[in-house]
């Protein structure tokens, strides 16, 4: 190669190092910048969503909440909405009567909205502030006010106006700052920074992922920090450390609960009680079906009988009367969230429960929805203030929680002395295919999820008496009847049907196929039985309940009376 060549070549070598040592420093740049972490901060009012003058951040149990607190003339309200549904507060909104309701253990409180007094124990109390606001079509209360009359624990500040509020006592996971860091909005390093937190700084733990946790500052910020910022997790306990303490006296047994429940449509049905428990053994409370709603007025039908109480008392057993709302020309909803119709019903229930004696009053609301639900709760409310004067037992009948989470079971075990869990009917009446009344998984499960709103002590597991017969076609339709244990057992024997345990429902299963359809029945009987037995053993229950007396063989009697001792 010529010198000439050589002396050409060079420039364009001294390009291609440019150009390769530019595209080095670009990328290094790059990988600096992207394991740079980003020193950019969020603004605080958009973090707590913050856009009106009057509007309070609201941080609950460690969480940052969509909803708003206002200011109101300096002082802080919560929306009713948040005081009721999410706090759990007795408050009650009277929206026919434009007031506010707050039940204690022994009378209903009423607020007007604007007013700052009220009475309370007999006693007119004043305080510097309106209690209720309304303000574009929402009512709101005094968190001053609410703190006096609920289990919380609040922490104010400003720049921005914000509100902690603690609510749930118990146990909580919390982590140590183990270095000078920050939290940031998101899980990354380019995430923007909510705040700084120093060295032995504790955050209560909310979420482990693989490099970063999701954690809440004591001064209301939700974010996350790297994992190795932070010390391993500990259970930390955490207690209600204010002056609000209501106590709800309840009239609980020092015995286990032996009720059975008594279908009683006619006064003549009454007089066969004695008929009725010969043969029976253990029983400690029977609950005839003596009430029905009849009117949104909140008037009942009555069957009650004082010769029947007499007869139940000298046979060694409580009675608590039975109210349902099975009219179906009469609205629950109309019923319950009339104020002056729950004040009759009250009225009407303690009124017939004086004329005939009875020790209880057992309330079986079906088919509630959530509409109703609320409603339905400050009805108990207002019942058991009168039950509790009346030294009357309450209970209550639920359908397991399952599906019915919003029938507030937590706020039932508060105020009623005993929650009834109705163990059955998991196949019922109008199901699309035929199945077990109460598999022993799905009794189970009922008595689990009860038992994470309401103690051991005020729970009772009914049980059924009876079988469904199911037949269904060969164009798939599903029809059944009710029978009781000898019937069904007896459909066995005369139907040739064969029968085996089966382990899933723990129910012995009988089928027969025939050339029209199919007959399937999941067995209610002693053996079954026994198993839902050993349910309420092993969660230590405050009893068992039956559905209903006159379908069982007399020989459950013993069987029962075996557990309940």
């Amino acid at each position: 190669m010529s010198g000439k060549k050589r002396k050409e070549m060079v420039p364009v070598i001294v390009v291609i190092l440019l150009i390769v040592l530019v595209g080095c420093v670009g990328a290094l740049t790059a990988v600096i910048k992207r394991m740079t972490p980003s020193d950019e901060r969020m603004d605080v009012r958009t973090y707590y969503g913050l856009t009106s003058d009057d509007d309070v951040a609201l941080v609950l149990q460690n969480t940052v909440s969509d909803r708003k607190a206002k200011m109101i003339d300096g002082h802080i309200y919560l929306d009713y909405d948040t005081v009721s549904d999410v706090l759990g507060g007795r408050f009650y909104w009277d929206e026919a009567n434009q007031k506010m309701l707050y039940s204690t253990p022994s009378e209903v409180i009423s607020i007007s909205p604007d007013s700052n007094t009220y009475t309370a124990g007999g006693k007119e109390k004043t305080e510097e502030y309106p209690i209720i606001c309304e303000k574009e079509d929402t009512v709101y209360l005094a968190l001053e006010f609410i703190e006096q009359y609920m289990q919380i624990m609040v922490t104010k500040s400003e720049n921005p106006d914000k509100v902690i509020i603690s609510y749930k006592f118990g146990t909580q996971k919390t982590v140590t700052v183990t270095e000078d860091t920050v939290v940031r909005y998101r899980g990354g390093i380019k995430s923007e920074i909510l705040t700084d937190v120093k060295k032995k700084d504790k955050l209560v733990l909310l979420e482990t992922l693989d490099e970063w946790s999701r954690v809440a500052t004591e001064d209301g910020f939700d974010g996350y920090i790297k994992n190795d910022s932070i010390s391993d997790a500990k259970e930390e306990k955490i207690e209600y450390q204010g002056e609000f303490n209501e106590t709800y006296t309840s009239l609980t047994r020092d015995y286990k609960i032996n009720l059975a429940w008594h279908q009683v449509t006619s006064e003549d049905a009454n007089k066969a009680l004695s008929e009725v428990l010969s043969g029976t053994k253990g029983i400690n409370v029977l609950s005839p079906t003596w009430f029905s709603v009849t009117g949104t007025d909140g008037a009942i039908s009555s069957l009650a009988s004082a010769d029947y109480v007499k007869t139940a008392h000298e046979a060694g057993k409580e009675v608590w009367g039975l109210v349902d709302n099975f009219n179906s020309s009469v609205s629950t909803l109309a019923t319950l969230s009339n104020t002056a119709s729950r004040n009759h019903l009250v009225e009407m229930l303690l009124s017939e429960a004086k004329r005939v004696g009875l020790d209880g009053i057992n309330v079986d609301f079906e088919s509630m929805t959530k509409e109703e639900a609320p409603h339905f709760i400050q009805f108990i409310r207002e019942l058991s203030i009168g039950c509790r004067k009346n030294q009357l037992v309450l209970s209550v009948d639920d359908p397991v929680p399952e599906f019915t989470t919003y029938y507030n079971r937590k706020e039932q075990g508060i105020v009623a002395d005993y929650v009834i869990i109705m163990g059955y009917d998991e196949h019922t009446e109008g199901s699309e295919k035929a199945g077990s009344v109460a598999s022993l998984p799905f009794v189970e499960k009922g008595i689990t999820q009860t038992l994470k709103e309401v103690p051991a002590n005020k729970v009772i597991n009914g049980m059924p008496f009876y079988t469904r017969m199911w037949y269904t076609d060969t164009t798939g339709s599903v029809t059944s009847e009710i029978l009781g244990m000898s019937q069904a057992g007896q459909s066995v024997e005369n139907m040739g049907m064969t029968s085996a345990w089966d382990e899933k429902t723990s129910q012995n299963y009988a089928e027969l196929e025939t050339g029209s359809g199919k007959y399937q029945m999941w067995l209610e009987d002693e053996q079954s039985l026994e198993e839902k037995l050993k349910l309420f053993q092993k969660y230590e229950l405050a009893g068992v309940a039956e559905w209903k007396l006159g379908l069982e063989r007399n020989s459950v009697w013993d069987l029962i009376e075996q557990y309940l001792k």
